[in-house]
């Protein structure tokens, strides 16, 4: 069988963390990936992309001179995002000296199958970053030596809290408030909406909500897409769900799962992307530029590695990536809080 190490060779490694099949991340479509090759990055807050129209003119008159706009950023260092697996001496032991092709086979997937854990637990860590920056309008990171606090920029005036659950209340007088709201301050219209399960069954089962769809048919159940629907004719913005959840393992060994999005969110949006999701560079990689065989072009966003301790005798895998999510659009969004 071969060794651990031809395995994992550099060029290895690259070529099968850059073609395996990773599982779709929901909120990289709103924070899609690019890689940077800064360590610390300018993060512009409260752009306005709107288009600015130039004046007409008489010809033989003077252009009218144009002003940059006075746009707010902060200055953010990227989060180091690592995980690494050991496999012990008897481990090393068992992969090296397999009875079989069928244990060699097993072996094998064992290692490749520690590489796909790695990498996607580093690719989980940037997915719970995009949840909380879209559903909080902030990115609070208090993590082994490491500590930030961004603050994106959505306005006070695009932050409110409805009580939903009980009580006599007016969901889509709310949602309406909220969309003249963002229109009145941006221009932008959100024509969509991202909460939770939760957040969307007191919408469902508003009695006020299912007169408005179904008039004297209330009694019906609403489905999300009967709802939508009706939505669409009222010119207000469609509901998606995210539910997901990942798990967090603590010092004692025990996991406790957490979700991506706030349960409490009802974000609504417009068209197109929130941000970016941006990768750099990391020591690893500054290494890995250095060996034969490696081309930058083919280095990914997560850079995996292998290594051996010598005593006791250990080898193992880590996955690293320095990374931090950008909210240019924070104030286009309405971040509602729903009780």
């Amino acid at each position: 069988m071969p060794s651990v190490e031809e395995l994992l060779n550099p060029k290895e490694l690259i070529d099968y963390t850059k073609n395996r099949a990773k599982q779709a991340k929901a909120l990289e479509e709103l924070f899609p990936s690019r890689k940077t090759e800064a360590l610390e990055i300018k993060m512009i807050k409260g752009a306005n992309n709107l288009p600015v129209s130039a004046s007409v003119h008489a010809f033989d008159t003077e252009a009218e001179i144009d002003q940059r706009e006075s746009t707010g950023y902060d200055v953010a260092e990227l989060a180091l995002i690592k995980r690494k697996r050991k496999l012990s001496e008897k481990e090393i032991i068992r992969l090296e000296t397999p009875r079989n092709d069928a244990e060699e086979r097993e072996a094998i997937d064992k290692i490749y199958g520690d590489v796909d854990y790695l990498q996607d637990s580093v690719l989980t860590r940037a997915e719970a970053m995009r949840g909380e920056a879209l559903s909080t309008g902030k990115l609070a990171i208090n993590e082994n030596g490491y500590k930030a606090e961004i603050d994106y920029g959505v306005p006070a005036a695009h932050k409110n809290t409805f009580t939903w659950s009980a009580g006599s209340v007016d969901i889509l007088l709310d949602m309406d408030s909220s969309v003249d709201r963002i229109v009145k301050d941006t221009g932008f219209t959100p024509t969509r909406v991202l909460t939770s399960k939760r957040n969307l069954s007191f919408v469902l089962r508003d009695e006020k909500v299912r007169k408005a769809v179904f008039g004297v048919n209330s009694d019906k159940l609403l489905t999300r897409q009967e709802l939508n629907a009706f939505l669409k004719t009222q010119d207000l913005p469609q509901i998606a769900i995210y539910d997901a959840q990942y798990r967090l393992l603590n010092a004692k060994g025990d996991y406790a799962a957490k979700r991506y999005f706030t349960e409490s969110a009802f974000v609504f949006m417009p068209d197109g992307t929130m941000g970016e999701t941006l990768f750099g560079l990391t020591p690893e990689e500054l290494a890995l530029r250095k060996k034969d065989g490696v081309e930058i072009s083919d280095i990914g966003n997560v850079i995996i590695e292998q290594y051996a301790t010598n005593d006791p005798v250990a080898k193992w895998i880590k996955a690293v990536a320095t990374a931090l999510v950008t909210f240019p659009c924070a104030g286009q969004v309405y971040i509602a809080t729903i009780k």
